[in-house]
Formats: structure tokens, sequence, C-alpha cells
């Protein structure tokens, strides 16, 4: 009986830090993270930012299922949501609209 409840524990134990690990990792919007052999840089993978959140002031990741995921290379410290990653993502999209209304698809 105490085998079992010992069981218990440690399985509930487990189960709420592999839980926790994960919303940590959700809150970061990063999937994977990289470094080089120097630390100074990292291979960075996350999802694009939702295209109606780009110009507010809160903006949001899609959902990784979605597959639209970055591939980036530099600092570590990189903000998968901040003004650097907003405005490329926003460039990314008007030239994306442009070759759509000239048909270089």
């Amino acid at each position: 009986m105490l085998r079992r409840k010992v069981l218990k524990t440690t399985l509930y134990l487990l189960a709420t830090y592999s839980l926790s690990t994960c919303l940590v990792w959700a809150a970061e919007g990063i999937i994977s993270k990289v470094p080089d052999s120097t630390g100074k840089y990292c291979h960075l993978k996350f999802p694009a930012i939702r295209e109606e959140t780009l110009s507010s002031t809160r903006p949001a990741l899609k959902d990784p299922k979605e597959g639209d995921i970055v591939d980036y290379y530099g600092a570590c410290d990189y903000d998968p949501l901040g003004k650097e990653e907003i405005q490329r993502q926003k460039l990314f999209l008007q030239r994306e609209r442009n070759n759509y209304i000239h048909g270089d698809q």
C-alpha cells in the first residue's frame, strides 16, 4: 500500500514538473534554441506572428501546428515578439502581397 502511494506521488510530481516546463517554453514561444560553440549565437525556431496582431500593442504567435515557423540564426536573446521581428514580418507580408498583385508568384 505504501509503495503504491509513493508511486502515485512520484508520478504526480513528475507530471506537474513536465507540464510546467512545457508552459514555460510555450510562454516564450520558442520551439527550439540551439547555441553555437561560443554561446553568443543561437539557431532559433519559433512560430510566425499572427498577421491580425502584427499592428496591435499585443502581437501573438501563431500555433506551431500551423507550420508557419521562423528559422532564425542570431543573438540568443532574440525576442520572437520584439520590434525587430514585427518589422521583419510586416515587410515580408508586404513583399508577398506585392508579388501576388503583380503576378510574380
